[in-house]
């Protein structure tokens, strides 16, 4: 007995303190700005208010996920009977999570209308992160106006971003903060598509009780003594991901019969709808879903033999119901996604997106499927009459109204004639017109049951069985 207990006390030890422990994945996180902090441990100096403005910039450069311009205003008073003069201090740079201490660019101070001189010093917990510094003399009873800029770059990774700004490293200064607002202007008008109204991408929330009026975002706070880590932040789609939406938008308003454009349209709000394949679940995402299908649907009408677009089509429904199944109707839209790639490959089914989408639909739907020697069977279509089955959308409730014009009224597609539900797989790919094909995306990661869950049952039937044996 006490040789299977302690095989038993090893196996376990074995597989449930040796696997490492790993967090979510989230993109390498850049440094945020920050509120000033006194150079001294204790000050009678009080931030009396601040405003803070966040620029985010239309134009990205190489190499940059996004920028935004920073200028920040602080009103000092200081509320003791003596003079104070201490380095303030501003954090540069921060930890990326990868051995990396990215910094901010572009830091100058200004101080009661006279430009400081900056000094950067290492921090004293960790030399890697530095801090930029700068002599100030407050005066008893007066205020004293700093003035800080520098260039911020977001974090996230493609379509979103996020921009922080750190409303903690304020609270070492004396009393509560007594007023603080704090902006973000968007180069185009800011809604619920391009922005995540008190949600956010998993990584990066937005945070809440945000106002949104044309295309400012704005929190206030009045009176308030701020946590070390207390920020505000919002999540947004990335302005270069965003301006490519814009230009579609235009160029289909000018030419309504360019199918292509209106396919590039309805891939880019898919693009923008999801996180990696998962639908984004926010406000905005029931909209997007409808701007996407609504165009897809208006460039399969213009081109109705067009495979990419089929396929690219598929894909949209697929991933939205697939992923909503607990709380949607999913198998009628399941089959008008099936049908969609049907089409797609029988028109060109040795396209590489294509076949990722074919392998995709088995792995998630093996029982509606079969495959033999480079052939897929849709068995679902072979039982199911061909006719497109009724969408239920998402909705949720509050839904926003359809942006103007940038919609279509889903019409029937044309439908290419076809022999029967079976689909040979070529091995020589066929190369579609660059404009028209769709990017490759990465293969969703399904819920998966973990190892040491699993284990967590395993020893008491071990047990149960040694017991039963030796009784």
């Amino acid at each position: 007995m006490k040789k299977y207990l302690g095989f038993l006390i090893a196996l376990v030890c074995l597989f449930c303190f040796t696997l490492p422990v790993h967090a979510d994945i989230a993109p390498p996180q850049q440094p945020p700005g920050a509120n000033l902090e006194p150079g001294s441990e204790t000050t009678l100096v009080r931030m009396a208010a601040e405003i803070v403005l966040l620029e985010v910039q239309a134009n990205t450069p190489s190499g940059s996920l996004g920028q935004a311009k920073v200028t920040a205003l602080f009103t000092m008073f200081n509320t003791g009977t003596a003079e104070e003069t201490m380095a303030v201090r501003f954090p540069i740079s921060a930890s990326d999570g990868w051995f990396n201490y990215p910094e901010i660019s572009g830091f100058t101070a200004v101080v009661d209308s006279r430009q400081a001189v900056v000094r950067l010093v290492p921090n004293q917990e960790n030399d890697q992160l530095k801090w930029a510094e700068f002599d100030v003399t407050f005066p008893p009873g007066a205020e004293v106006v700093i003035e800080v800029s520098y260039l911020l770059e977001g974090s996230g990774e493609y379509p979103y971003i996020n921009f922080a700004y750190l409303l903690g490293t304020g609270a070492g200064w004396q009393g509560t903060i007594g007023s603080a607002l704090v902006m973000v202007k968007l180069p185009y008008e800011a809604n619920a598509l391009n922005v995540f109204i008190n949600s956010g991408a998993g990584w990066g929330d937005t945070t809440p009780d945000m106002v949104m009026q044309g295309s400012d975002l704005s929190w206030k706070y009045t009176d308030f003594e701020p946590g070390e880590w207390d920020n505000v932040q919002v999540t947004m789609v990335m302005p270069s991901a965003w301006q490519k939406i814009l230009t579609e938008q235009d160029n289909v308003a000018k030419n309504p019969r360019d199918g292509e454009a209106w396919g590039r349209l309805g891939k880019l709000y898919k693009e923008i709808s999801r996180l990696r394949r998962e639908p984004r679940w926010d406000e905005g995402n029931p909209e997007l879903f409808q701007l996407s299908q609504a165009a897809y649907q208006k460039a399969l009408e213009l081109l109705p033999n067009d495979a990419l677009w089929h396929a690219g089509y598929a894909e949209l429904i697929f991933d939205y119901y697939y992923w909503s199944e607990y709380s949607l109707p999913e198998k009628p839209n399941t089959l008008l996604a099936m049908q969609e790639l049907d089409l797609a490959c029988r028109l060109k089914c040795n396209e590489p997106f294509i076949q990722e989408q074919l392998d995709e639909f088995y792995w998630s739907y093996p029982e509606a499927m079969e495959t033999q020697a480079g052939t897929y069977t849709f068995l679902w279509l072979t039982q199911t009459p061909t006719g497109f089955p009724t969408i239920t959308p998402f909705v949720t409730e509050t839904a926003r109204p359809v942006l103007e014009h940038r919609t279509s009224t889903p019409t029937p597609l044309s439908t290419p004639t076809v022999q029967s539900a079976s689909t040979q797989v070529t091995s020589t790919p066929e190369v579609a017109p660059a404009a028209a094909q769709p990017a490759a995306h990465e293969t969703p990661e399904r819920p998966l049951f973990t190892l040491c869950s699993g284990i967590l049952i395993f020893p008491p039937l071990v047990i149960f069985f040694i017991l039963r044996r030796r009784k």
